[in-house]
């Protein structure tokens, strides 16, 4: 990544790992709290899926993105917090798009919606789902209904 570049830019980051560990002895709450010690120690992205391995055993395929220089301490969560005897990891490439955020007023509150941007025009939008929940929970309103009123008030704006 060039660190001359806005880190919100849009750009090529080709210093990215995918990993990956197939799981057929984890509860459910494991996975939840792997998940978050993954998330905190820097991961991009989390994943589980669920497989059928070898001999028919039901497994979990559990995945996350992550930047090459925090490689080694994934390797240390997943070692030492999952039943795993091995971990397969590639190089990727990631194309990632210019990020602007934009505060949306509502009648509850306000929500950040981030923007995502390729030559410069407007292909992706999402409102920070932390910001929506909390201001649902705030005014005991349907998460649903502050979503709609965000994207109702981008609408009328644009």
């Amino acid at each position: 990544m060039d660190s001359n570049r806005p880190p919100n830019e849009e750009h090529l980051d080709e210093a990215m790992v995918k990993m990956e560990v197939n799981l057929d002895d984890i509860s459910g709450e494991w996975l939840g709290y792997v998940m978050d010690l993954l998330f905190e120690a820097g991961a991009n992205d989390v994943f589980y899926s669920p497989i059928y391995m070898k001999k028919n055993r039901p497994g979990i395929l559990l995945q996350l993105l992550c930047s090459q220089q925090i490689v080694n301490k994934m390797k240390e969560i997943l070692f030492t917090e999952t039943t795993t005897l091995g971990i397969r990891y590639y190089p990727l490439t990631v194309h990632r798009l210019e990020r602007v955020f934009k505060k949306v007023h509502t009648e509850w509150g306000t929500v950040t919606v981030k923007i995502g941007l390729m030559n410069g025009q407007e292909v992706q939008r999402a409102p920070e789902y932390e910001e929506c929940k909390s201001l649902a929970r705030q005014h005991n309103v349907p998460l649903k209904k502050v979503y709609e009123q965000v994207w109702k008030r981008l609408d009328n704006e644009g």
